[in-house]
């Protein structure tokens, strides 16, 4: 096996890895969010208050951020074991590199450049996810005011 061999091998097995446990902690958050939600709607709504709506919206979304923070530095932390030596430039670099921003002020050593654009993938699918997840809620509160307002006519 020849030195190219070897890192490339290294580097698919670390993009395994990053991906996996990447989409292992969307999927869990986004799980434990939508279990919260089931109990939620399960206790039934009988107003639906303009602030009930905006809290319930703000908890999700700062929970969101939260997972993806964590996503962030799960990159940041691989990037400081391998690539880069300081702390601030692994979350900086995996921030822009997660957003799709990339600025291209930090790139990562020769053997690592082909997982900035992977966890650039990563990052565009989890916010979708998370997006998804968004919208779901808000097409099911907005059901909620409907069935609400047609009682109220009742």
């Amino acid at each position: 096996m020849t030195a190219k061999t070897v890192e490339f091998l290294s580097q698919v097995l670390a993009a395994t890895i990053l991906s996996t446990l990447t989409l292992t902690l969307e999927s869990g958050g986004m799980a434990v969010l939508i279990h919260w939600l089931r109990a939620y709607f399960a206790h039934g709504i009988k107003s639906q208050r303009l602030w009930h709506t905006a809290v319930l919206m703000i908890r999700f979304t700062s929970v969101t951020i939260l997972l993806h923070l964590l996503q962030i530095l799960l990159w940041a932390a691989f990037y400081r074991l391998q690539c880069l030596r300081s702390w601030e430039a692994c979350f900086y670099f995996s921030a822009t590199s997660y957003s799709t921003v990339g600025y291209g002020d930090i790139v990562l050593p020769p053997v690592w450049r082909l997982l900035g654009p992977l966890e650039a993938i990563m990052g565009v699918l989890m916010c979708g996810i998370s997006v998804s997840v968004l919208f779901a809620i808000a097409t099911r509160l907005i059901g909620n005011e409907a069935q609400l307002a047609a009682g109220a006519r009742s």
